[in-house]
């Protein structure tokens, strides 16, 4: 099949052509009638297949010219960098096609999205935190939603975003398209569409956890942080085969750990992106790894839905994540638009849990690898690595509960004045002789003629 033989209009054939595409993809091919014919849809495949053209062609195929400033199609997507990403990916398709997109999303000035959303949008890509605080605000107006997206709502769900995406649900319209797209399906999914979607056609191009057969996936049994980092100095050596690498780490300090370590022995080569880093920052990183600036991109997990980069050779799991899922996304960085990626993985001890839960998601044996004889196996254990020393009993040492209370001490004289309340008044009406009513305004002067 080719993107001739699908129902599209001349303006996304020519934007087609510009970008030297051909072919759609099994899930695009799938797809296409489905969204168009305005059902809801669920649809899975694998990372790096082309969901975003997938739901984006009907959906900018049935998108009419108007000059209403309420957007008429919103996209919900996890994180910054994916609005980004997704934003470019709709303006590419939108070349000969006269339309108002914007990409809104937390970390920046919302006063600015604010001016954006009030000139008026036919397309609104947002993470759900930052569509709600405009929603909220009565500047962003929702009614006039057609079409809801949603992407990677696994990813939203694990995130923590399902109070805000009920939220949203509830001030949208009641008549619209749900669409959904993910690359894997969890439990929490299956319930969010029981609950919001209207029997969706489910368009599935894998089996939920299959991995794309063009990644070579290989890993090796470290015993701790350092000895990883020796092994990952070894497989880096060589440049030319490792010549894009993503590097996926545990948790933010892990990332900062390891990106200090590389940066010393590759130096000018590294760059890191996690949730505390500016955005600013986040982007130029990715930029510079997308250009060949840098070599290596240190990330966290968060991170790996929002990365769409040419051209990864290799995906490096420095540490095994404890959701098989998320090992999904990881390794979805590379061996995109078809072409050849390896993906490796380090396990410690400790780690071989969350390896077996991969494998069995995948229901696949990873091949497993000796560590070469020159990497030098470290002894050394960095704070997480360490046994935890537990106590015994020692009944001299306090416990919390034994602790003593704030001290006790007796108030200064001037605050134990006594609060005479109502008794106060009556006292002072009697010294300065006060009218005991507002009527009796002749109590003091009879009084005084009387004496």
């Amino acid at each position: 099949m080719t993107f001739q033989d699908l129902n599209l209009n001349t303006p996304l054939y020519n934007a087609i052509d510009d970008l030297g595409f051909e072919s759609p993809t099994p899930i695009q091919a799938e797809a296409f009638s489905v969204v168009a014919s305005g059902k809801d849809v669920v649809g899975i495949a694998q990372t790096g297949t082309g969901k975003t053209f997938a739901y984006m062609l009907p959906v900018l195929r049935n998108l009419k010219y108007s000059k209403q400033d309420n957007p008429r199609v919103l996209i919900l997507v996890p994180t910054r960098e994916l609005v980004v990403q997704v934003v470019n990916e709709i303006e590419k398709l939108s070349k000969y096609i006269n339309n108002r997109i914007l990409g809104v999303y937390g970390g920046t000035n919302i006063n600015t999205q604010k001016q954006a959303v009030a000139q008026g949008q036919d397309i609104i890509v947002a993470t759900p935190g930052r569509l709600y605080d405009l929603a909220v605000s009565r500047v962003l107006q929702l009614k006039s939603i057609q079409r809801l997206v949603i992407d990677e709502v696994d990813v939203m769900l694990d995130l923590g975003f399902r109070h805000q995406l009920m939220n949203i649900f509830d001030i949208l319209p009641e008549r619209r398209q749900n669409i959904m797209f993910s690359a894997t399906m969890t439990k929490d999914v299956d319930d969010l569409i029981s609950d919001f979607f209207i029997n969706p056609t489910k368009i599935s191009i894998a089996v939920s956890g299959t991995p794309l057969e063009n990644i070579k996936q290989l890993r090796y049994d470290v015993p701790n942080f350092y000895t990883k980092v020796n092994l990952l100095e070894h497989l880096l050596q060589d440049e030319d085969e490792f010549s894009r690498v993503l590097i996926f780490v545990a948790y933010k300090k892990m990332a900062d750990r390891l990106f200090d370590k590389l940066e010393m022995l590759f130096p000018n080569q590294t760059c890191v992106i996690h949730s505390n880093k500016t955005q600013n920052y986040r982007l130029r990183s990715i930029e510079q790894f997308r250009e060949g600036e840098h070599r290596l991109l240190v990330a966290t997990d968060i991170m790996a839905r929002g990365l769409d980069i040419d051209d990864v050779t290799h995906v490096i799991n420095f540490d095994t994540p404890d959701y098989p899922e998320n090992y999904m996304h990881r390794i979805g960085r590379t061996g995109r638009a078809e072409k050849e990626g390896i993906a490796i993985l380090f396990s410690t001890e400790k780690e071989q849990e969350a390896r077996q839960r991969v494998e069995d998601l995948m229901d696949i044996s990873i091949e497993t690898l000796k560590i070469p004889d020159d990497v030098s196996i470290s002894t050394e254990l960095i704070e997480e690595e360490r046994p935890q020393i537990k106590e015994h009993y020692n009944p001299i040492k306090r416990r919390d509960e034994d602790a003593p209370g704030p001290a006790f001490h007796e108030k200064k004289d001037k605050n134990k004045k006594e609060n005479l309340g109502g008794s106060y008044r009556r006292e002072i009406a009697k010294k300065y002789k006060k009218p005991k009513t507002r009527g009796d305004k002749n109590y003091n002067r009879r009084n005084k003629n009387r004496r």
